[in-house]
C-alpha cells in the first residue's frame, strides 16, 4: 500500500481544523483534523454564526437529517452572538449516555471530516487522545460516517481502538472500557454505543479507516501491534521535542533546574526494534525542518509527521493575532516553548508556548478564577459507596480534594479544556466581562518557523511548508484555500509505495 511521506499532525483544539487538513491532503499528503472536543467546537463555531456557510453546507449532508436540524435548532445564531456574550455550554461527557451530547459528538466529527475531504480525492486522518475516553466512540462513528480514512490515536495505550473501528465498519456496537481511579479488583467500567440504535434501526456498512499508533518507545509499539483488539496499521514515533502531551520519561520524575522533565537515553526510541514489527513508522519531533525527511528516511521510516510548522500556517486555526505574534517571535529568536511537568490535567507533561498575555505567564494563571464547566479532562474516581465521581487536578483545589484528590497534584495545574478553544479564538467570557485567556502549545520547533516566510511575507502557506520540506520549486497546483465543495487536488510530493 501506498503511504504518505508527510502526516501533518494533529494539534490542540480545532488548530488542525478541517481547512488545514484539506490543503495538506489536496497536495497528496495526510492531512489531520483534530478530534478533540469537536462537539465544543462545531457549538461554539454555530453560535459565531457560521459566517461563510460551510458548517450548514456539511450538516445538509449529514445521513441523518433531523438530527443535523436538531444541532443547528440548539446552536445556531443567525449574524453570530455578541462579543461580551457567553458561549452557550455543552453537556459535560460522563460515563451514563447522554443523547444530546452523542448526537453531537457524532455530528460535529462527521462535519469536521466531511470539509476535510469535500473537493479532492486526497486521504484526510483524525487524531484521538486516549486519555479523553468518555467521548471516543461517538467520535470515532462520526468520523466514520464521513469515510475517514485514517485514526491515529497516542497520550496512552489504544488497544481497543482497532476493534472498535472493525466492529463499526461491520455496523456492530462497541465497547470501551474507561479508566477508573481506585476501582476495586474485578470492578470494570465501559461506555458503548451502538450504530444500529444511532441510525434508528440498521446501521451501515463503512469503510475501515487505517490505524495508527502514536508511541515514543519500541515497547509500546511492540505491545499495541501484538495486544491490541484488531489490525494495527502503523505507527507515529513521537520524541520528547514534539509540541501539545509528551510521554513521560521512563523512570523517577527529574526536573532540570528550569524545572523541565529530564529526558535520556532510555527516552529514545529503538528504531531498530520498531522496524522488525514490519509495519510502516513516521518519526515526529522537530522534523519539520529541511532535510529531516530524508534522514528519517534512512532510518527506515515511511516519513515524518509535522505539527508546529503547520500550527503557525494560514489555513490553521489559531487565532490570526496569536500567529501573528509568535511569528514576529520567531522572527527576533525568542519564540520558546516550556515542557510543563504540572500543566495538563491528565499527569502528562504539556509543551506550553511562551506567549505573553496567554496562560503561560503566572500572573495570567493566577488571576483566573478555576473552574471545570467542559469536563472533558475529568478523572473518574469511585465513591465510598461504590457510585462514580468526578474530578479534575485543574478545578477549585477545595472541591478537588473534597472529592478525594491530593492539594499538592492540584498544584500548578491549567484548565486546557478552556485554554485551548482560546487559541482558537472561541474565547469564552465569564462573569463582568472577564475573558478566558489562550493556552498555547508548540513544538521546540517554533523557534524556527520564521524560515517559511517568503522575502516581504508576514504568513506562509501548508504549501509552503510542504514545498519546503520536500525540496520542491515554484508554484504546484491550485490554492489551499478553496471554499467549500469546490477544487481538485494538485499532486505535489505524491504518497509512495
Amino acid at each position: 500500500m501506498a503511504h504518505p511521506l508527510i502526516i501533518q499532525g494533529g494539534m490542540g483544539v480545532a488548530v488542525s481544523g478541517w481547512n488545514l487538513a484539506r490543503a495538506v491532503s489536496r497536495v497528496g499528503q495526510l492531512g489531520v483534523v483534530s478530534g478533540t472536543a469537536l462537539a465544543v467546537v462545531l457549538a461554539r463555531r454555530l453560535q459565531l454564526g457560521d459566517p461563510d456557510g460551510c458548517l450548514r453546507h456539511a450538516l445538509e449532508r449529514f445521513p441523518f437529517p433531523e438530527m443535523a436540524a436538531r444541532v443547528v435548532s440548539e446552536h445556531f445564531i443567525p449574524g453570530g452572538k455578541a462579543s461580551n456574550a457567553p458561549f452557550k455550554l455543552t453537556p459535560m461527557p460522563t460515563l451514563q449516555s447522554c443523547p444530546a451530547l452523542d448526537e453531537l459528538t457524532v455530528v460535529a466529527n462527521f462535519v469536521e471530516v466531511f470539509l476535510a475531504k469535500e473537493g479532492h480525492d486526497g486521504i484526510v486522518g483524525i487524531n484521538f487522545l486516549e486519555k479523553i475516553q468518555l467521548p471516543t466512540l461517538p467520535s470515532i462513528y462520526g468520523a466514520m460516517l464521513a469515510g475517514v480514512d485514517y485514526v491515529l490515536m497516542g497520550a496512552g495505550i489504544p488497544r481497543a481502538i482497532p476493534g472498535v473501528l472493525d466492529r463499526f465498519s461491520n455496523g456492530a456496537a462497541a465497547e470501551l472500557k474507561i479508566d477508573v481511579e481506585g476501582a476495586l479488583p474485578g470492578e470494570e467500567h465501559s461506555t458503548r454505543f451502538d450504530p444500529a440504535s444511532f441510525c434508528g434501526g440498521r446501521a451501515p456498512k463503512l469503510k475501515r479507516p487505517q490505524f495508527i499508533g502514536i508511541v515514543a518507545s519500541a515497547t509500546l509499539a511492540m505491545t499495541l501491534a501484538k495486544k491490541s483488539s484488531g489490525r494495527v496499521d502503523g505507527f507515529v514515533v513521537e520524541g520528547e521535542t514534539a509540541g501539545g502531551h509528551n510521554a513521560p520519561p521512563r523512570g523517577p520524575m527529574q526536573l532540570s533546574p528550569a524545572g523541565e522533565p529530564v529526558y535520556g537515553e532510555r527516552d529514545v526510541a529503538d528504531l531498530a526494534k520498531i522496524a522488525a514489527l514490519g509495519l510502516p513508522f513516521w518519526l515526529a519531533g522537530s522534523y519539520g525542518r529541511p532535510g529531516r525527511l530524508g534522514e528519517a528516511l534512512r532510518l527506515g521510516a515511511a516519513g515524518i509527521q509535522v505539527g508546529t510548522a503547520f500550527a503557525f500556517c494560514e489555513e490553521s486555526g489559531i487565532d490570526p493575532v496569536l500567529k501573528r505574534q509568535v511569528l514576529a517571535m520567531s522572527r527576533v529568536g525568542t519564540a520558546r516553548v516550556f515542557t510543563d511537568p504540572m500543566a495538563s490535567p491528565t499527569g502528562f507533561p504539556f509543551k506550553v508556548a511562551q506567549v505573553p498575555g496567554t496562560l503561560s505567564e503566572a500572573n495570567q494563571y493566577e488571576a483566573r478564577e478555576r473552574i471545570c464547566d467542559l469536563g472533558y479532562l475529568r478523572h473518574l474516581y469511585r465513591r465510598s459507596d461504590g457510585s462514580i465521581g468526578y474530578r479534575c487536578p485543574a478545578e477549585p483545589i477545595e472541591d478537588f480534594v473534597r472529592k478525594g484528590g491530593c492539594a499538592e497534584e492540584a498544584v500548578g495545574r491549567k484548565c486546557v479544556c478552556n485554554g485551548l478553544p482560546g487559541t482558537i479564538g472561541h474565547v469564552q467570557v465569564r462573569p463582568g466581562g472577564i475573558e478566558e485567556r489562550p493556552l498555547v502549545t508548540a513544538g521546540n520547533d517554533v523557534a524556527s518557523i520564521a524560515q517559511f516566510l517568503g522575502p516581504g511575507r508576514e504568513s506562509y502557506s501548508a504549501l509552503d511548508v510542504i514545498q519546503r520540506i520536500l525540496g520542491a520549486d515554484g508554484e504546484a497546483g491550485a490554492d489551499a484555500a478553496v471554499p467549500c465543495g469546490g477544487g481538485q487536488p494538485a499532486e505535489l510530493g505524491r504518497t509512495v509505495s
